[in-house]
């Protein structure tokens, strides 16, 4: 299946069906009077996120959507019936922006969760409506009101815990097809991964969601290579795995590199924690090793992981770390959650107040 994280889609409601005009005939009946219905309501246009899917393809297929128009009004007081409405399913992590691309309209993060992004029109009102005690037989009725119409688009933002960033080649897939049943394509030449990949890693009975997108090179916030596009897919993430691959000549300059490049994206990612890793180091002499570990943790700041996905060196080590992070975060959360509830009840609430 192909991967497409962004689609432009042009949805239309329905119009409200017309009020009819009608008058009571029956025989030994001489003044029935108006009995014109109301015309129905048109159909709304919503966006619901599912399981099962990973990728917008499915709109770069068809774009257009239009809810059906409401049934008019009909003798005998009888309604129309409504417009059926259109919902466009898409995966979790869904983000629908305004035709000018800025503007969020709504931000799909669970399953289930539905939106309605475009109300049906209303619709007329039959000639029963306006009968009054002067007006006994009014010969009119309203038409049902236009459904709205607009564009949108839709943006995908993968939803993982961990992601995986760094230059080309530097072992990002081979890492997730280790620790994941990832199956992503790896090979000797730079930009292998030419889309997001998602994989499911466990360790001590866990499991968590890693994300790999396509490696960053300098100029990348200018669309240099495959440029920065994809990083969207990691700013859910709760921690990024940092590969810094170690047969890299200045390894300072390459993490230098694509943090800068994290910073100049302006998603909040260098707000992240982040767990650095030296990868391929199966492929150095120890002297190489230990002489590119210190060079990389001079400029870090901290202490470095010597990760190999080939020898699995480190794996367990960096998948714990990872497990780590996610949980703290998670606690965090919590604890956020927790102090906007008392804020808002006046006190902390615990399991017998959500009981009562």
């Amino acid at each position: 299946m192909k991967f497409l994280d962004k689609a432009k889609v042009y949805v239309r409601s329905g119009d409200g069906g017309s009020g009819s005009v009608s008058f009571r005939r029956e025989k030994f009946i001489e003044f029935g009077g108006p009995d014109g219905g109301d015309g129905g309501r048109g159909g709304d246009v919503f966006v619901e996120a599912v399981s099962g899917l990973n990728t917008l393809i499915d709109y770069r297929y068809q774009q257009h959507y239009r809810a059906k128009t409401g049934m008019h009004g009909m003798g005998r007081n009888r309604t129309g019936g409504k417009g059926a409405d259109v919902t466009l399913k898409v995966p979790v992590g869904t983000q629908v922006f305004a035709e000018d691309g800025e503007t969020l309209i709504c931000d799909l993060t669970e399953v289930g969760e539905v939106f309605r992004i475009a109300a049906g029109g209303n619709g007329g009102f039959g000639n029963a409506y306006f009968k009054t005690s002067v007006n006994q037989a009014p010969r009119r009725a309203n038409p049902g009101l236009p459904g709205e119409e607009l564009t949108i688009w839709l943006q995908l933002k993968l939803i993982a815990d961990a992601g995986l960033v760094g230059l080309p080649n530097a072992g990002k897939s081979t890492f997730l097809a280790s620790v994941t049943a990832a199956r992503p394509k790896i090979a000797d030449y730079p930009f292998t991964t030419l889309h997001p990949n998602l994989g499911v890693a466990s360790v001590d009975s866990t499991e968590f969601v890693i994300a790999d997108i396509p490696g960053l090179i300098e100029g990348a916030h200018e669309g240099v290579g495959i440029g920065d596009r994809f990083l969207g897919h990691v700013e859910r993430t709760r921690v990024l795995l940092h590969l810094v691959s170690g047969v890299e000549e200045d390894v300072a300059h390459a993490y230098r590199t694509v943090r800068r490049e994290l910073e100049l994206y302006e998603g909040g990612l260098t707000d992240k924690p982040e767990i650095v890793a030296l990868s391929q180091i199966d492929s150095l002499s120890p002297e190489i090793r230990a002489e590119k570990l210190a060079a990389l943790e001079a400029e870090v700041g901290h202490r470095v992981i010597a990760l190999s996905a080939v020898s699995r060196e480190g794996l367990p080590e960096t998948l714990r770390l990872l497990r780590r992070h996610i949980d703290s975060f998670a606690d965090e959360a919590g604890e956020r959650l927790a102090e906007e509830d008392a804020s808002r009840f006046g006190h902390r609430m615990n399991e017998e107040d959500w009981r009562r």
